[in-house]
This record gives C-alpha cells, structure tokens and sequence, in this order.
C-alpha cells in the first residue's frame, strides 16, 4: 500500500469539553496519511486516478471548522471516516493535535492517533 501524507493542516474549532473551549475556540492541527494503489496514477500521469490531497484538505480544514463535538476522538473519527468516502483510499491514519488543551501543567501537545480501513 502506497502513502500520501498530509502534515501540520491548522484550523481553529470550537471542540472540548469546557464552555471556554466551545466559546473561544483553538487552534488544531492534523496529519494524515492516505493509504492507496498510486500505480495507475503513475503509470498514466492522471490526477483522477490518485486522491486528490488539496481536496482532502480543504475537507478536513472544514471539518474542523465546522460542528463542535466534546471529544478530539469523535474529531479524529470523523475526519477519517470522510478520507475513507474518496475513490481508491483503502485506509487512513489520522492524528488530531490539540496543543492549546487546558492542561494545569507544562506540556508540549495532546494528541489522538486512529487508523481505520475499509475492511
């Protein structure tokens, strides 16, 4: 299985457990790496027989952006399952970084890391 990945895609949302995360928002920022056959692609030079990744990334951004949910678990979910959604992507890894988590004691980050398949 081939991979492309996508690092470091930033958005702020609205997701947490706190009214204050829900009002005020953070930044977050997620990784991906797209599981497919990138063959065909290659062996014809043609972007629509490859995932497009600007496409998943808007995607994701929104995703992000848009319903706030409690947990960056369901975030994570989410997000891999609208990879899965795109032809030829037979598994995804998402990583959901929220380094702003209202944590009382120094700290670097906070993340999620989940792995599903179409299978």
């Amino acid at each position: 299985m081939d991979r492309v990945a996508l690092r470091g895609l930033k958005a702020r949302g609205h997701h947490g457990v706190f009214p204050r995360e829900r009002e005020e928002g953070q930044t977050f920022i997620v990784d991906l790496v797209l599981g497919l056959d990138t063959r065909p692609a290659a062996a014809d030079d043609d972007l629509a027989k490859t995932v497009h990744y600007g496409i998943v990334a808007e995607e994701v951004v929104s995703i992000v952006e848009g319903d706030p949910v409690d947990l960056i678990e369901t975030l994570a979910e989410r997000i891999a399952q609208a990879c899965l959604k795109y032809d030829g992507v037979e598994e995804v890894e998402v990583v959901v970084h929220k380094p702003d988590a209202p944590i009382t004691v120094p700290f670097d980050d906070v993340t999620i890391t989940i792995r599903r398949s179409r299978v």
